[in-house]
């Protein structure tokens, strides 16, 4: 990712980071370092509540967790998705096209730990949403509902303490991420707050499936892990067999979005769950096996 020459990568095994702080794993740390201990990369799968329909989620994240994801990561719609490519963009309209808000998301998250989904469900949302409906109603209602952890990809770390403040006590877990032109400084902001994972943004740019994944990653990832023993998550791109393969050996998880997307608007809609269900078996073959 640097223009120096890239230092022998370690074995997975050998580059984890500092020791642990002695805090108690969370419910998604404790998911994804599970699947880990069979030499399989977790899956977390993306879909927008409100997208296609209102309330497609109740069907489409059981036939991703069916098929092969080990957690889920949901989408707040919002107006000016910054971090976000197109893809991500046009489900995010139509979701808000279809009346969805940060309620609908959080009701989104009750009803499906009402119909038996036990797996860990995070928030990706931008941060104006929450603010608009009160940091500490925030996080009392999603922990309320059975969310874990929450990312927020518009959210500095060093400018996160007061989110921070009302999640520790509900018991969400804040996901930071970090990119290839992090500098050691970062790097180490994001350790100190983070829990439950480390987003490691695969490349410099926004969202959206690409044919290959950015050549220097396991350098780049050796790196983030000399500042946290935190399980490391690529996203951005990741969105084929092969890519999730190749992480194996130096990931503990990888993100799929942009293709779940992809795949939804080129299936007729009443085959939407039996095609995403197929795709992420797809994934999980070549993510290993998982407990």
């Amino acid at each position: 990712m640097t223009g120096s020459a890239p230092a022998a990568v370690e074995p997975q095994s050998k580059i984890r980071g500092p020791v642990s702080t002695g805090d108690p794993e969370s419910k998604i740390e404790r998911s994804i370092r599970g699947i880990n201990l069979r030499a399989s990369l977790a899956l977390v799968g993306w879909l927008a509540v409100g997208y296609p329909q209102r309330d497609s989620y109740r069907q489409l994240i059981p036939a991703l967790l069916e098929g092969g994801f080990d957690l889920m990561e949901i989408g707040v719609p919002f107006s000016d998705p910054l971090a976000d490519g197109p893809t991500i963009q046009r489900a995010s309209t139509t979701a808000l096209s279809n009346g969805t808000t940060l309620r609908d998301c959080i009701d989104a998250v009750r009803n499906l730990r009402a119909e038996g989904i036990a797996a860990p469900l995070v928030f990706m949302s931008y941060y104006n949403p929450i603010l608009a409906m009160g940091l500490d109603q925030f996080a009392g209602a999603a922990a309320e509902a059975g969310l874990d952890g929450l990312i927020v990809p518009d959210l500095p770390p060093e400018e996160s303490d007061e989110l921070l403040q009302v999640l520790e006590p509900a018991g969400i877990d804040p996901i930071f991420l970090v990119a290839p032109t992090s500098t050691d400084d970062r790097l180490a902001a994001v350790a100190a707050r983070a829990r439950g994972f480390i987003y490691c943004v695969s490349l410099t740019g926004v969202t959206g499936a690409r044919q290959d994944l950015t050549t220097g990653l396991p350098e780049y990832l050796a790196r983030v892990r000399r500042h946290t023993d935190l399980p490391l998550v690529v996203g951005f791109g990741v969105s084929r067999p092969e890519h999730v393969q190749s992480l194996r050996q130096a990931a503990d998880g990888a993100v799929v979005g942009s293709a779940i997307v992809d795949l939804l608007e080129r299936t007729p809609a009443p085959q939407h769950a039996q095609a995403l269900h197929h795709y992420a078996a797809s994934l999980r073959a070549a993510a290993g096996p998982r407990p």
